[in-house]
C-alpha cells in the first residue's frame, strides 16, 4: 500500500466514541469547581430562646488554690467545673478575669466558648504575684462588663482566701458593681479545718506542702453578694462546687430574648464525588479502551 488514503474514510466505534474524553474532563473540572465554591442549602429558619446574659468568671490564682482538699487540687477542680458551666450557656457571652496579688483580664466577653475553655485549661498558679486581691479581681471584671447592653450582667467570683493585696477594696469594687447593675455571685472554695497546701517555695520553683488552716472571709463574700443582689456559696468539695454552678445556671435563666437563626446543610459533597468520578472514568478510558499508539 503506497499510502493510507484508502483508509481515510474507515472508522471504528472506538474512534467515534473517543470524543467523549474531553467532555468527561470538562465535566470533572466543572464539578470540582462547584465543590470548591462550597454550595449550601438553607434548611429552615427557627426561633431559638436565648438568655441574653453576659457572664464574667473571676478565678483566684493564689498559691493556696493548689491545696489538695480537692482532687487533684482546688484550681483544677474549679477549672473543670467552670468549663462545664460555660458549655451549658450556649448563647451567652462569657469573659474571664484572674487575680492573685494583682489582676488582669484573661479573655473579654465572647460567644466563642471554645476560646474561653482554652484559657481556663491554661490557668496556673504562679503567673501572677502571689496574694489574694479580691477587690482587684472584682473591679477588673466590672470594668469589662459595665458597658454591656445585655439584659443581665453577672460576675461569678471564686476564691479560697482572705483579701490581703491590691489597691481596690472589695467593698468599693462591690459598690461599683451595684452602681452599674452587675450582680455578683461569690463562691468560697475549701474544706473545713486544715488542708495540705503550699507553705513555702524551693529554689527550683516547686512548692513545699504542709497542713494549713483553711481561711475564707465568708463575711466579706456574703456582703459583696448581698450588696449586688447575688448570693454567696461555700464549696467544700467538687460535688458541692458542681451543684453551686448548676444553681447559678438555673438562677440566671429568667431573662429571655428570641433570636432567629438559619440552619444550613453542606451540598458540596455530591459535586466533589461526581467530579472525581468523571476524572477517574476519563483516565481509565483514555488508557484502556481508547488507548492510542503513537
Amino acid at each position: 500500500m503506497p499510502n493510507l488514503e484508502s483508509l481515510s474514510k474507515l472508522s471504528s466505534w472506538r474512534g467515534k466514541l473517543r470524543g467523549i474524553l474531553p467532555i468527561l474532563r470538562a465535566l470533572a473540572f466543572i464539578m470540582l469547581v462547584i465543590a470548591i465554591a462550597r454550595p449550601q442549602e438553607t434548611l429552615k429558619e427557627e426561633d431559638i430562646k436565648a438568655e441574653g446574659i453576659d457572664i464574667f468568671l473571676v478565678m483566684d490564682l493564689s498559691s493556696s488554690m493548689l491545696a489538695q482538699d480537692f482532687k487533684p487540687d482546688r484550681l483544677e477542680s474549679s477549672k473543670k467545673v467552670a468549663a462545664d458551666f460555660v458549655d451549658k450557656r450556649e448563647f451567652d457571652r462569657v469573659g474571664l478575669a484572674v487575680f492573685a496579688g494583682e489582676a488582669f483580664t484573661q479573655c473579654p466577653l465572647t460567644t466563642d466558648h471554645r476560646v474561653i475553655n482554652e484559657f481556663l485549661a491554661g490557668l496556673q498558679c504562679g503567673i501572677l504575684e502571689d496574694g489574694t486581691a479580691i477587690g482587684m479581681g472584682l473591679a477588673t471584671a466590672v470594668n469589662r462588663i459595665k458597658e454591656s447592653e445585655a439584659d443581665s450582667k453577672v460576675v461569678i467570683l471564686l476564691t479560697d482566701g482572705v483579701n490581703n493585696a491590691g489597691y481596690v477594696k472589695p467593698i468599693t469594687a462591690a459598690e461599683i458593681a451595684r452602681e452599674f447593675g452587675v450582680k455578683v455571685y461569690t463562691i468560697g472554695v475549701g474544706s473545713t479545718g486544715k488542708a495540705m497546701a503550699p507553705v513555702s517555695k524551693r529554689a527550683d520553683g516547686r512548692y513545699i506542702f504542709g497542713p494549713t488552716r483553711v481561711e475564707i472571709d465568708e463575711e466579706l463574700l456574703t456582703k459583696i453578694a448581698e450588696m449586688t443582689g447575688g448570693r454567696y456559696f461555700r464549696a467544700t468539695n467538687e460535688t458541692n462546687l458542681e451543684r453551686i454552678y448548676a444553681e447559678i445556671d438555673k438562677l440566671e435563666k429568667t431573662e429571655i430574648e428570641v433570636t432567629s437563626l438559619k440552619r444550613y446543610s453542606e451540598e458540596f459533597y455530591g459535586f466533589a464525588f461526581m467530579g472525581l468520578l468523571f476524572l477517574i472514568l476519563e483516565i481509565l478510558l483514555r488508557y484502556t479502551v481508547f488507548r492510542t499508539i503513537p
